[in-house]
């Protein structure tokens, strides 16, 4: 008893020690009390980035300041946090006075953008070129500097600053974010180095017009008085990791106005509960460890809330010092009953000797893990697995520390993809040309669309090579996939258009996506409202592109790991008719996998994943608690 109570104290001083310089706070984040103009909140997706930035939204508005919230994730959830629909449009939020609020949302945006450039064209008298311009124009690089465009003009409009006194950005998870915010000056840059070449935009003269917005925006960044860049993390060890790479990525991007906020802190109050303990433990741990260029800038922290924040209540609520109000207990029971383990979902992917597994979802949902623990297994049973990511944000080498016989792992680096195309475009197309086109093509090439294009060649890549044995692809954040599931529309659609071979013998990565035979997509929750509604969102676009979700995967699950600590159980009660609801009415297939008591790194504990992890027992505990 006496160590456990040396444990506690031991880890209230860890908490008092690293999370702000001037002591441990629950109460108002300390940045609210004298705002920048512009808030972006960023972070590893699934930290919290869309509650803080709504609260702190909602708590400006009540203080009687004008606001405007923007979200900047294609796959944004204001509207299931608010609980009404946000739009592209600048509106009004129901129940809060003086908030609006608006989705950059990129199909709308690209839409826009592309009636932009076609409409003066419609009537110039080359009615026959508008077919293969629109074609050019309907991928993903034209929707991502479309999405930009709306991006610095919400920054930057003179008349949006005479309309809101701060505009609040709810960004997408890190990696998009940093590409969003890399944008301004490289589109300036490629402006001023080709200001009468073409980008795969059409002619750079065109984006001339924007060029004074676009540098607007690198000053409005930069200016620390301007513009505070929020960086929202968890008290876990990769989430610390991920804070500390971005600060430094946004601090070469000349951004330096940065303060950090740790979320979901856990305070155990059940010390016979293990997981509680070990959640605890591992909180302080990651604290203790955390980087020491994180450590330097200022800092608050928010407790972990029995429940999700949905609505504005539970806003209003939630930067107050209520931590241990537990809900009210529900007046149905609910079904008590869980899904199978994961190892169902790897018997059935294993009857083939090869395929492809690509493992989708919400930044934050644990998809790396999952992807890792499927492959690890997959080749456990004497399989070849290529296991590869396409998230810039995503770090496989941290859940697995020595790959099987049987498993290679790679990522697909932007970078090293963008200048891999660079160099075989001019050698190929480059090989005939003389000097000053060569020079041209140079040029073209540096547009930063160049990057979407070539990650898409890494990605046809993988696909094909799925052929010839297992690949599991860990993706990017749901928007981020889907832009590029879009740019496989846009290849498949051009290679039908223009190709002649017939079409009864093409085969394009899009359609190797859309064959259930060789391609399984396995979508990855949480089991909290937000993320199971984005989870429904992103079934149903991909649906519409065509493609059939093997199986939903529900992580990181407390139902199923039957804490008995008060605040994990009214978590875990809350579960449960989620967990009904994706069975019953959203997925074909849906598998479980308990909350761990240790992060999952390193095969012995991806394996664990797989197995039935104590399930059954978890279900009873938790029925047990609930009677006493």
């Amino acid at each position: 008893m006496h160590e456990k109570a040396c444990d506690s104290s031991r880890i209230e001083g860890l908490r008092r020690t690293f999370l702000t310089p001037s002591g441990f706070r629950l109460m108002l984040l300390s940045f609210l009390d004298r705002p920048t103009r512009h808030l972006f909140f960023t972070g590893k997706g699934g930290v919290g980035k869309t509650s803080i930035a709504c609260a702190s939204a909602v708590h400006l508005a009540d203080r009687g300041e004008r606001v405007l919230l923007v979200s900047t994730d294609p796959a944004s959830n204001l509207g299931q946090v608010f609980g009404a629909a946000i739009g592209p449009t600048i509106a009004s939020v129901p129940g809060v006075a003086r908030l609006s609020a608006v989705n950059i949302e990129p199909d709308a945006a690209a839409a826009a953008y592309r009636e932009r450039i076609l409409a003066p064209l419609r009537g110039s008298g080359a009615p026959n070129q508008l077919p293969q311009l629109e074609e050019q124009l309907s991928g993903a690089c034209t929707t991502e500097i479309a999405a930009f465009d709306e991006f610095t003009r919400l920054l930057v409009d003179p008349q949006l600053a005479r309309d809101f006194s701060y505009v609040i950005f709810d960004t997408a998870p890190t990696g998009h974010t940093i590409r969003l915010l890399q944008l301004p000056a490289a589109w300036s840059t490629f402006i001023d180095d080709n200001p009468g070449g073409a980008s795969c935009l059409g002619p750079a003269s065109g984006l001339t017009a924007q060029q004074a917005q676009y540098a607007d925006t690198v000053r409005q960044l930069a200016d620390p008085a301007s513009t505070t860049i929020v960086l929202v993390t968890r008290p876990e060890a990769s989430a610390l990791k991920e804070a500390a790479r971005t600060s430094a990525e946004l601090a070469a991007l000349g951004i330096r106005g940065q303060r950090v906020v740790v979320n979901g802190l856990f305070t155990a109050t059940d010390p016979r509960d293990p997981l509680a303990m070990a959640l605890q433990e591992r909180g302080a741990q990651a604290l203790a460890a955390m980087p020491p260029s994180l450590r330097q800038l200022p800092s608050d922290t928010v407790p972990l809330r029995p429940a999700n924040v949905v609505g504005v209540p539970a806003l209003r609520a939630f930067l107050g010092d209520d931590s241990h109000e537990l809900p009210p207990a529900t007046v149905d029971e609910p079904d008590r009953t869980l899904p199978p383990p994961l190892a169902g979902f790897v018997d059935e992917l294993a009857r083939q000797d090869h395929g492809l597994v690509m493992v989708m979802g919400k930044g934050g949902v644990g998809k790396t893990t999952i992807a890792a623990a499927v492959a690890v297994e997959l080749a456990s049973r004497g399989v070849p697995v290529h296991l590869s990511t396409t998230d810039p944000a995503a770090h496989i080498a941290n859940v697995i520390d020595e790959p099987a016989s049987l498993l290679t792992i790679s990522r697909i680096d932007p970078a090293v993809e963008t200048q891999r195309y660079i160099d075989r475009a001019l050698a190929t197309r480059g090989k005939h040309l003389d000097d000053d086109a060569r020079r041209l093509l140079a040029e073209d090439l540096r547009s930063p669309c160049t990057e979407e294009v070539a990650v898409f060649h890494a990605f046809s890549r993988l696909v094909n090579q799925a052929r010839g044995g297992f690949v599991v692809l860990d993706t990017a954040p749901t928007g981020h996939t889907l832009l590029l599931l879009d740019t496989a529309g846009s290849y498949h659609r051009e290679v039908l258009r223009t190709s002649s071979i017939p079409a009864e013998r093409i085969t394009t990565p899009l359609m190797r996506v859309q064959d259930a035979a060789y391609t399984k997509i396995l979508i990855v929750t949480l089991p909290e409202t937000t993320p199971v509604l984005e989870a429904a969102g992103l079934q149903a676009e991909l649906r519409r592109a065509g493609v059939e979700p093997f199986g939903w995967v529900i992580n990181q699950s407390l139902a199923a790991a039957g804490p008995t600590d008060p605040l994990l159980r009214a978590r875990a009660e809350a579960e449960f008719p989620l967990i009904a609801t994706v069975e019953k009415d959203l997925a074909r297939r849906t598998t479980i996998v308990p909350m761990q008591a240790k992060s999952p790194a390193g095969q012995d504990a991806l394996r664990i994943l797989v197995s039935d992890a104590g399930a059954t027992d978890a279900v009873r505990s938790l029925a047990s608690a609930h009677t006493s």
